[in-house]
């Protein structure tokens, strides 16, 4: 497995541990991870804490030039506003580890320009589905249901 997705699937683990919901995302600019972050909205009673914002929130305050030379990974296809956020930065590729959970918004980033590679990965989808089978009315706030 790919280095990368593997430090996002260790994000997600390290928020379940911790009572949230697993998502996890590192930010990668020139084979190394610069922003590593996971899903705290439980954690830090965060509206917008997703996988993805924390990762780009880590990585602290970058060029513009940097983001448009970065692949952001995760391990669930990014919902509207970490696809708004991917777009805002201009971040040109993103490896979802799957998309059968949940389909965010990889319509309107292809629409966009931007690279998606989805993975289908088993601990992905494994992982996300127990979850959700789990703790559903968590899950549904998460998503805005």
């Amino acid at each position: 497995m790919d280095d990368f997705m593997q430090a996002a699937i260790e994000e997600a683990k390290k928020g379940m541990a911790n009572g949230g919901i697993p998502i996890g995302s590192v930010l990668v600019h020139n084979n190394e991870i610069i922003g590593r972050g996971h899903n705290q909205r439980v954690q830090k009673g965060s509206t917008v804490l997703h996988g993805e914002m924390d990762a780009l929130e880590n990585a602290g305050r970058l060029p513009a030039s940097v983001y448009r030379e970065c692949i952001i990974y995760t391990t669930l296809s990014p919902c509207p506003m970490c696809s708004g956020a991917i777009l805002l930065y201009e971040i040109p590729k993103v490896i979802i580890g799957e998309n059968q959970n949940f389909l965010g918004a990889e319509n309107y980033l292809k629409e966009k320009g931007v690279e998606l590679v989805v993975l289908q990965d088993k601990e992905c989808l494994s992982m996300m589905s127990s979850f959700i089978e789990r703790n559903p009315q968590l899950w549904n706030e998460d998503i805005g249901e």
